[in-house]
């Protein structure tokens, strides 16, 4: 006998049939949509590097997938581009050192960052694995990851406003649009603003004449993705790699809210230490073939509360309609054309959103901003992250560059590691926290 949708708890959907399995994998793939294809369109448009929709999807899929085989197929996560990351595409494409490396160049040694932020994961659920995730979170508390949260939204701001300053009659469309739909939006249309903001804003541009379709058109509507192979400099990976600190916090939030939703205890079986390995094994994956880094999707985990259907199952079904998704090289064009001012309003919010989740993260863990030790940390990372562009030096003969944002990270694990009064327990506030999803707007 067949259940109904949204009345109780399905853990094999099985049980509904083959063409509401499909339906409710749709409902997935529309879920995450909006925020992953915003990644490589703000990577492209606002950095000058060409990353593409389709290898973009291409990568969420198969990502997803060895998500799923990394986590003995038992948790209903979702794995899109991360937003966390985005700050250091923007700083590789700005650096000094890269001044005269062509923009596709410069990706692929952003992607190398990649890489290694993704192989970081691994060193991390190794430690859990044998050190146990008390001590190990110790070095990671929220007055280290929020400050650097925050400091990631603050940083890409002046991009957002210079993309929507080229049209603000379309960027507040925009704007508008994500801004009505995240507030007042009901059922499916509140989980896809991001998407939403993105048509409504090509609406307008189309409309007034200010978008170009012209590659629509000539692009085939069947094609292969183009692929950038990661290349390894040590600037790029002292960029993005400390990034990962941040990306990292927000999987345990993810995997936590997941755990809550479903009623699994997906931080114990299968561990924490199997889904790191997964979202970093994806990551880096991703970062080698020219894909932006994943990460474990709010929006989906909202589908699953809307939902009750926590199959895993349904979800691999998204990823596989990620992947046919990819093979249209007239769909990548057609999100490509996507205006920047467009990009700018979408930004506008997205950046915004990343620092408030970052004040969040700090508020819902309840630090202590009355002690001096975690004013003078939070002080220190924000001096460093906005003060410094980067420091120049020279290792071996190579010129290598240290941006801010990577001191600020570093500055904030060693200040927590040596100044007294660490009192952080991890699994009572990180547990509760329903996270800093940096991936989700």
């Amino acid at each position: 006998m067949k259940k109904e949708l949204g009345q109780e708890a399905i853990y094999d959907a099985r049980e509904l049939g083959v063409p509401r399995m499909l339906l409710l994998g749709l409902q997935h793939l529309c879920a995450m949509f909006g925020a992953t294809v915003v990644v490589p369109i703000i990577i492209s448009g606002a950095y000058g590097l060409p990353m593409t929709v389709q290898t973009t999807l291409l990568m969420a899929g198969l990502g997803t997938l060895l998500f799923h085989c990394c986590t003995k197929f038992k948790v209903p996560a979702f794995l899109g581009s991360s937003f966390a990351y985005l700050g250091g595409f923007q700083m590789v494409s700005t650096l000094p050192v890269y001044a005269n490396v062509d923009p596709e160049t410069k990706l692929a040694y952003a992607l190398g960052g990649v890489v290694v932020a993704g192989l970081m994961y691994l060193v991390l659920a190794l430690l859990f694995r044998i050190v146990g995730a008390q001590k190990v979170m110790r070095a990671f508390p929220p007055i280290v990851t929020g400050p650097i949260i925050i400091l990631v939204g603050l940083h890409l701001a002046g991009s957002a406003v210079d993309n929507a300053s080229q049209n603000w009659g379309i960027a507040l469309v925009s704007i508008a649009t994500v801004i009505i739909f995240n507030i007042w939006g009901k059922g499916m249309f509140k989980i896809i603003p991001i998407l939403l903001g993105v048509l409504a804003g090509c609406l307008v541009a189309a409309i007034t004449g200010n978008m170009d379709a012209s590659a629509v058109q000539a692009a085939s509507l069947v094609g292969l993705q183009k692929f950038t192979l990661a290349k390894f400099d040590l600037s790029a990976i002292l960029v993005m790699a400390p990034l990962a600190v941040a990306a990292m916090m927000e999987h345990i939030g993810d995997v936590s809210a997941i755990s809550s939703t479903t009623g699994n205890n997906f931080i114990s079986d299968p561990g924490l230490h199997r889904t790191l390995m997964g979202d970093g094994l994806a990551t880096a994956f991703a970062g080698f073939f020219g894909g932006p880094p994943n990460t474990t999707y709010g929006e989906n985990t909202g589908v699953l509360v809307l939902s009750k259907v926590y199959d895993p199952r349904v979800v691999r079904l998204a990823a596989y309609f990620a992947i046919i998704l990819s093979f249209s090289p007239k769909f990548d064009a057609l999100v490509t054309s996507v205006p920047a001012a467009v990009i700018g309003g979408i930004s506008f919010i997205l950046y915004g959103m990343i620092a408030a989740v970052g004040v969040r993260n700090v508020v819902e863990n309840r630090v202590d901003l009355t002690k001096s030790r975690n004013l003078v940390i939070a002080a220190v990372i924000f001096v460093s992250g906005l003060g410094i562009d980067a420091i120049p030096f020279t290792i071996g003969g190579t010129d290598v560059a240290l941006t801010g944002m990577a001191i600020a990270a570093i500055a904030g694990v060693i200040l927590n590691a040596i100044l007294p009064g660490n009192d952080y327990e991890f699994g009572s506030s990180v547990a509760a926290d329903k996270s800093a999803d940096l991936g989700s707007y």
